[in-house]
């Protein structure tokens, strides 16, 4: 599976904008999907993930009532709408596929089965 994030850019605190995750192959489903983030001189983070049929929708608390995570499978796609952004939001953001769901509860990624490329999200004040 191949991963490709799309829709960064600079957004004004308390716009919105939606990034989306395209992925290659026929096998989308067999995934929970994720979104991470990591900021300059930071460490990743998670952000946001979804179950392979579009349900149970788990967010880190930081962004929890201001982003929503879904998916549309017959797309292959997943989306991360961020609504009231804030500067602290500032970050490459980051899609990933995982075989389990669990393992986005887990707090320990690197063995994540996929990860796609980034995609810059500046919010300015």
């Amino acid at each position: 599976v191949q991963l490709q994030a799309s829709g960064g850019g600079l957004v004004q605190a308390g716009g919105f904008l939606r990034l989306s995750c395209a992925a290659s192959g026929r096998t989308f489903t067999r995934y929970a999907m994720g979104w991470f983030r990591q900021a300059p001189g930071k460490e990743r983070e998670f952000v946001a993930a979804i179950n392979w049929s579009g349900g149970s929708p788990y967010y880190a608390d930081s962004v929890k009532g201001r982003f929503t995570i879904s998916r549309h499978n017959a797309k292959n796609t997943v989306y991360l709408q961020m609504n009231s952004p804030k500067p602290e939001d500032t970050a490459v953001y980051y899609c990933a596929a995982d075989h389990l769901f669990e393992t986005y509860y887990s707090g320990s990624y690197d063995g994540m089965d996929y990860w796609g490329k980034g995609t810059q999200v500046t919010v300015s004040s």
